[in-house]
């Protein structure tokens, strides 16, 4: 190989360096930003009593755990609350002053909780229970 041809991918290869460790960088600074900007979401979207008790926390993962514990509970509290609004979804009735929209929408949004504590919760109930409970008139 003669010089030149040495000395063109010499330079080549610290011309690329600089760039490669110029992303590392970056990336890093973007992580360090999103792990900021998410610890304030969270010391902002809490009450001031919670604050006190995650300020000393140190990362955004350590919060969030504490959040989902003091705020969702343990699998005993899913489970009653999950039974909870299971026994509200059976034993809604439509009133005769609402509309099938509004009464969907209630069945809806119990059945939508029943799903974020972790439980199944088919279309089809909910669709046979508005139509078991709609009034003949409608």
């Amino acid at each position: 190989m003669t010089s030149r041809k040495l000395w063109r991918r010499t330079t080549m290869f610290l011309h690329y360096l600089p760039t490669q460790l110029w992303h590392k960088i970056k990336n890093h600074k973007e992580k360090r930003s999103r792990k900021s900007k998410a610890r304030a979401t969270l010391f902002a979207a809490v009450s001031s009593e919670i604050f006190l008790r995650i300020m000393t926390m140190k990362s955004t993962f350590e919060i969030w755990n504490f959040l989902k514990e003091e705020y969702e509970g343990d699998e005993t509290v899913k489970g009653m609350t999950t039974l909870n609004l299971i026994r509200e979804f059976e034993l809604l009735k439509m009133k005769d002053s609402e509309t099938v929209n509004e009464y969907f929408d209630k069945l809806t949004a119990i059945a939508n909780k029943v799903r974020l504590l972790g439980s199944e919760f088919p279309e089809s109930r909910l669709v046979q229970k508005v139509l078991v409970t709609v009034p003949e008139k409608i």
